[in-house]
């Protein structure tokens, strides 16, 4: 495991909606991305900030998008699917994935913000490739898979304040 220095190269994958879910169920707030990226960086070097976001067409959403662009993040924005019995879908995993692994290359530590266990073997590949791997989650809705799988796990809920608005 590498310890963290000054001229680390950064990329921060931000699941949104896994960090949203768990602020609501939890806290009725929203996530602080700009305190969240500073965690993240850690007086580091950023190369990549990528924020994954699903449109589900409401009023705010479009206002939320360009606020994560002003703190420093790239957005990537699926739209919401609707399936004939009703039900919703829309997940980034293979996305983040492959960026992630498409950005191995070109950065020392990947950070992804999630709790979800989904990205535990994505977590062991960047690893066994030389990228120290930090996660950022709530602990308590955090996949015991992706804790056990990375070199560091950031428990959001220690510090919610720093981390809720």
């Amino acid at each position: 495991m590498t310890d963290i220095h000054p001229g680390q190269r950064v990329a921060v994958l931000a699941d949104s909606q896994n960090l949203y879910h768990t602020a609501q169920s939890k806290y009725t707030r929203n996530i602080d991305y700009s305190s969240l990226l500073e965690k993240a960086v850690q007086d580091r070097t950023l190369t990549r900030a990528i924020a994954y976001v699903i449109r589900a067409d409401h009023e705010e959403e479009e206002s939320f998008f360009d606020a994560l662009v002003d703190i420093g993040f790239e957005t990537k924005i699926k739209d919401i699917k609707t399936f004939a019995d009703g039900s919703k879908k829309a997940d980034w995993d293979v996305g983040m994935s492959l960026d992630a692994v498409t950005l191995a290359d070109h950065v020392d530590t990947v950070v992804l913000c999630t709790g979800d266990g989904d990205f535990s073997r994505l977590c062991s590949h960047l690893r066994h490739e030389g990228v120290r791997v930090e996660a950022m989650g709530f602990q308590t809705s955090t996949s015991e898979d992706l804790v056990d799988a990375v070199d560091e796990f950031i428990d959001l809920e220690e510090r919610h304040e720093t981390f809720l608005l």
